[in-house]
């Protein structure tokens, strides 16, 4: 279990984490949603170390996270930030097999190369193994760079929007593969997602935050509602559920409020319009 006990992380005078608290099990699948610029990506560069807290603790099993054994710490995590370029003179087989950088030795083991075609193609992308990364589409890099976390066999696998830029059928693709594994190997995984629809149909846990806190947590069913959506986006959303009780949520538009100085000209240009007829008229 991963545990999380009373962070704080503030940067710059700037509180991007305030008081958090939870845990989460192995074999779920954790979606953190909220605005933009609330905290979520900072969440996760602070669980993987990159930043450090500035007061509480994180756990995992036995181990305590401290900036003397990092090192040792990540070595438990599969993390795929988020918006990476792959700007390297590497084939895309050769970007997974990365993933156990720490078992490459001069001479590849057959087994780690079948591994890393196995996992192109349960992604749909084994006919891409040896192209460049360079000629790759966002999307396609996207794939490449998760099929890399899931090499490295994690305890816990982080993902920070893992699918901006994929299509709906990679979406789909790359969201049951990953719910798939994590229940069969019994990972802790915490993803990012904008999508509240994408976060229902996939999230065993939902982690909302805003302004730096978290708000609410528990299975979508039991907190995806109306006036959860209203309090952290600040939009009116109708939420109906499926068959299965799972959410879905659709935005309310508002209503649209007249320029009242685009009306006035626009009546003046109608009035303008019937007197001109009623000249063309008379001349007729």
């Amino acid at each position: 279990m991963l545990q999380v006990h009373n962070l704080n992380v503030v940067l710059d005078d700037l509180v991007l984490a305030k008081d958090m608290s939870f845990s989460l099990e192995p074999g779920k699948v954790n979606v953190i949603i909220g605005p933009n610029g609330t905290g979520k990506s900072t969440l996760l560069k602070t669980l993987f170390g990159d930043i450090q807290p500035t007061s509480g603790d994180i756990r995992f099993a036995n181990d305590i996270l401290q900036r003397k054994h990092l090192s040792r710490w990540r070595k438990q995590f599969g993390y795929m930030p988020q918006d990476i370029r792959l700007d390297v003179e590497l084939s895309v087989l050769e970007v997974v097999l990365l993933g156990q950088l720490n078992n490459l030795g001069y001479r590849l083991d057959d087994s780690i190369i079948k591994e890393a075609l196995t996992a192109l193609d349960k992604i749909g992308l084994l006919h891409l193994a040896n192209r460049s990364v360079n000629k790759l589409s966002g999307g396609q890099c996207q794939m490449i760079l998760f099929a890399q976390a899931l090499m490295r066999k994690p305890k816990i696998l982080m993902l920070d929007e893992p699918v901006s830029a994929l299509d709906l059928y990679f979406q789909q693709v790359l969201l049951d593969h990953l719910d798939t594994q994590t229940k069969q190997q019994g990972w802790i995984t915490l993803m990012v997602l904008h999508d509240l629809n994408l976060a229902a149909q996939y999230a065993d846990n939902l982690l909302v935050l805003k302004n730096g806190h978290l708000v609410a947590s528990g299975h979508p069913r039991d907190i995806l509602t109306p006036a959860l959506v209203k309090d952290v986006y600040k939009v009116n959303a109708d939420v109906t559920k499926d068959a299965s009780g799972i959410p879905f949520v659709r935005t309310i538009r508002n209503n649209r409020v007249l320029d009242t100085t685009t009306n006035k000209e626009s009546k003046a240009r109608l009035i303008a319009k019937e007197q001109a007829m009623k000249i063309t008229e008379g001349a007729i």
